[in-house]
């Protein structure tokens, strides 16, 4: 499929979704975000994707924020179509089958904040900005980012940066536990990448089931979630790739893992 708002890319197992609206500062409008959307669908049946990247086309943005233009004149039911549309597509993000990394490359306000979130990991650049600062817009986050962020980094700082509507700089994102780490703009690319590189080398079928009983687990109760984990521990047994880790180890050699 063509695409006129994202460029969608495959590299040796790892797919890479640009948001492609520069002059926007990649800002998420309807078209965008189902463009996003259909994108993941056919990524996630590929069967080649190993590892997902999301970035921002430029060096200035990841994603600014949502397409505020239709704001002005939009009504409820075009606010609850909206929000239905950006909280299916962050879903979508947060269970896909396989990690999915957020290369923030710049500003991250409003929904790019919620994108990052929806992610498995978070990479940055020094330029980087994240903010949720719709209160200032007299609305509130709406693609998820009331839940996912007090989930991330605890409900008081969660609530001071929704309150408030501040940006706060990379910097300190990283000292809330926002952000995994932070790198040089030029070098941001290339260590995702490398981080990306090193996650495909580990049994395939394990790194799902891992992020399935993390993902599925961490709402529910910790008796229920550690059914949720026994039973992903479980399900690898008996696979090539199971036997393979084993006796790779046993044999003091690097596993040749093949998915299966």
């Amino acid at each position: 499929m063509e695409y006129k708002n994202i460029i969608v890319t495959f590299e040796d197992g790892i797919s890479i979704i640009t948001i492609n609206r520069p002059k926007s500062l990649n800002a998420l409008n309807v078209e965008t975000l189902n463009e996003i959307e259909c994108a993941l669908y056919e990524l996630k049946n590929d069967n080649k994707t190993q590892v997902l990247i999301f970035t921002g086309a430029g060096d200035k943005a990841f994603v600014a924020g949502a397409d505020i233009s239709t704001f002005p004149t939009l009504t409820p039911d075009g606010a609850r179509a909206f929000v239905d549309l950006g909280q299916r597509v962050m879903d979508t993000i947060e269970t896909f089958p396989v990690p999915v990394i957020a290369a923030v490359n710049g500003y991250a306000l409003g929904g790019g904040t919620e994108l990052a979130i929806a992610c498995d990991m978070i990479y940055a650049s020094e330029n980087a900005y994240f903010g949720l600062p719709e209160v200032t817009l007299a609305i509130i986050p709406g693609f998820g980012g009331t839940q996912r962020l007090q989930r991330l980094i605890g409900r008081h700082l969660a609530k001071e940066l929704v309150f408030t509507g501040d940006k706060i700089p990379v910097s300190r994102a990283k000292e809330i536990g926002l952000v995994n780490n932070v790198f040089p703009l030029s070098e941001l690319m290339p260590k995702v990448k490398e981080i990306a590189r090193t996650i495909m080398k580990r049994g395939p079928l394990a790194i799902r089931a891992a992020k399935r009983s993390m993902i599925f687990g961490m709402d529910h109760d910790l008796k229920t979630a550690n059914e949720i984990e026994k039973l992903c521990f479980i399900t690898l047994f008996g696979s090539e790739d199971q036997r393979e880790g084993a006796k790779a180890f046993l044999e003091k050699r690097a596993p040749v893992f093949k998915g299966r």
